[in-house]
């Protein structure tokens, strides 16, 4: 089995920082990175979106290059991307997928329904695929 199917494990902190991110940016899509060993996330770090789209996101690529450095230096993995669809989608839409910039990552999708946001971890392939994998709320640091 693929380890990455074992999912994804957010310090209740970084869930919570994501959240307020996702919420503060929109209507925009929000987006970042989480950095971590072993399928548990240690830093989040949200990016600017350029492109300040309902509808899409690109990084900014300085503080995508710092986040790269950070994560070479303290000798993390990049485990996953964040972002948001503010207009509720809860799954990778045919954008992500076309646009899919770092296959064997996880993907999350934050989206809002009534006001309230909630997360979704995928994993993408080049083959226009998503695979749902766990997202699991951890109290381990």
């Amino acid at each position: 089995m693929n380890s990455m199917l074992r999912g994804l494990y957010l310090n209740k902190s970084h869930w919570l920082q994501m959240k307020d991110d996702v919420k503060a940016r929109a209507p925009e899509e929000a987006c970042g990175i989480i950095l971590g060993e072993d399928h548990q996330s240690r830093i989040v770090i949200p990016i600017t979106n350029i492109l300040h789209s309902p509808s899409r996101f690109r990084m900014e690529p300085k503080e995508q290059l710092d986040a790269f450095l950070l994560a070479e230096a303290r000798n993390l993995e990049i485990l996953a991307i964040y972002h948001s669809h503010p207009q509720g989608i809860d799954k990778p839409s045919m954008t992500d997928l076309e646009e899919l910039t770092y296959p064997d990552i996880f993907y999350l999708i934050w989206y809002s329904r009534d006001d309230l946001w909630n997360c979704r971890g995928y994993l993408m392939t080049h083959l226009k695929q998503a695979i749902e994998v766990l997202v699991i709320i951890s109290e381990k640091q």
